[in-house]
């Protein structure tokens, strides 16, 4: 009897256990507009049915809230318009002092689905870094990436799948960001949220 009673307990008790974990997380995107990000570079970002797109030209875009240990995560997709779709979300990320516009110093997740280091990889200034184990996302087509990083421990999922595990202590803090390479293509933006991991 008394364990009757505790498997029903324990049951009944699972809803309250995921919605508490769920409420850690902070929405970076109203769906409306932009505020709270922080544009650089030539790029265009606008809000259109609650996404936000970016075209034009190199550019990023930067998130306001500046962390240490993090969990990020969105959904998100890349058009080829003729130059070549490449994108990436930044973490730990911070505009060069010497010039805002450049590209920012910290870590990106990648978003390319063309090139040999590919979405799912994390990427350093200019430098393929962590390989991503598989390449499992397409152009024209929703995704979603999550990224965790705590320490030097940083992994970043793919469509809730493992992608990519790597150790680096380069970058300890900075902003969120998402990246528009170049002319000749689009991204898209929308269900963004983070968690503040830090003490």
């Amino acid at each position: 009897m008394k364990k009757q009673f505790f498997i029903a307990v324990l049951m009944l008790s699972l809803p309250l256990c995921t919605f508490s974990q769920d409420t850690d997380w902070i929405s970076l995107f109203n769906g409306k507009n932009l505020e709270g990000w922080t544009v650089r570079g030539k790029a265009e970002w606008i809000v259109e049915n609650g996404v936000m797109i970016g075209q034009g030209a190199n550019g990023h875009i930067y998130a306001t809230p500046e962390l240490t240990d993090l969990e990020v995560k969105g959904t998100f997709r890349i058009s080829d318009q003729g130059g070549g779709g490449n994108s990436g979300l930044y973490f730990r990320s911070n505009p060069p002092s010497d010039n805002p516009d450049g590209y920012p110093r910290g870590y990106e997740a990648q978003i390319c689905h063309s090139q040999k280091a590919h979405t799912g990889w994390l990427w350093k200034p200019g430098t393929p870094t962590g390989k991503a184990t598989k390449l499992i996302t397409k152009d024209d087509e929703w995704f979603t990436m999550s990224v965790r990083a705590v320490g030097p421990d940083i992994q970043i999922w793919i469509n809730d799948e493992l992608v990519m595990s790597y150790q680096d202590e380069e970058y300890k803090n900075g902003f969120f960001a998402i990246q528009c390479h170049n002319t000749g293509m689009m991204i898209e933006a929308k269900e963004l949220y983070f968690r503040d991991l830090g003490n």
